[in-house]
């Protein structure tokens, strides 16, 4: 039991901590305002360990991306981008990534806005979900030593199937190393024709679509090359600075 002297660690099971991430990924919130608040967290929390290490660098890996609906990876809106909205009843994805000495831990979580407590999802959205929480439970069964990364795609597919849903086409899972966000050992799920050949090696991620498994560039800004002196000298400074050439960049 704890003193009374020592305040108890907060958790997801407390009321005030459920709910105060409820309300920030309810309807009418920003998309924007979320990757904001993931980053900043981010940086408060890493900022917490390691104090008397001041040579160790830590922070933002993977910056926080919000992904809605059918919106498959790497995107946090503009500040121009005024209508990147939630709405009641989209599917939402958070993703983001951490380090300590460069060392990367990420992560990603799966919700519906606005879904009161206690109500069940049915449907598409329900089986969607729960087809790719399966697929990650059969990926922590079967990545193994003396395994093959083909168990694991052949694995995926035939959960994503039972499901009537598909994995999305050429993502690719990677192994993780330190300064290495995207290791050279990896899974391909549903492998396009080109690439059944060219990837044989271990570590996972997991993207299920309720519709035929093909991505493509969506119709949204992207950022630009930098074409100035003055920005290349500026970002080979922030590269410099924050070990950016070993994490991942993403574009909007």
């Amino acid at each position: 039991m704890l003193g009374r002297d020592k305040q108890q660690e907060q958790t997801i099971a407390e009321d005030t901590v459920m709910t105060k991430y409820q309300m920030a990924s309810s309807s009418g919130v920003w998309l924007l305002s979320l990757c904001e608040e993931g980053d900043a967290m981010i940086m408060a929390e890493t900022g917490k360990i390691f104090k008397k290490e001041k040579e160790m660098r830590k922070g933002i890996a993977f910056p926080t991306s919000i992904l809605v609906n059918n919106c498959v990876c790497h995107f946090s809106p503009l500040r121009s981008d005024k209508d990147c909205i939630l709405k009641e009843g989209d599917l939402v994805k958070i993703d983001l990534g951490v380090h300590v000495d460069a060392f990367i831990a990420n992560v990603a979580h799966t919700f519906v806005v606005d879904v009161a407590q206690g109500i069940q999802i049915t449907g598409q959205k329900a089986d969607v979900i729960k087809a790719a929480h399966l697929c990650v439970e059969a990926a922590l069964c079967l990545v193994k030593p003396g395994n093959h990364n083909e168990q694991v795609t052949e694995a995926w597919n035939k959960v994503a199937h039972s499901f009537n849903c598909m994995p999305v086409e050429g993502m690719l899972s990677h192994q993780m190393k330190q300064h290495v966000i995207d290791g050279e050992k990896t899974i391909i799920q549903n492998p396009a024709e080109q690439q059944k050949k060219d990837h044989e090696k271990a570590e996972f991620d997991v993207f299920i679509s309720i519709g035929e498994g093909k991505g493509k560039d969506a119709e949204l800004l992207f950022t630009e090359e930098l074409q100035m002196q003055t920005s290349h000298t500026f970002f080979s400074e922030v590269e410099r600075c924050f070990d950016a050439n070993t994490m991942k960049r993403t574009e909007q």
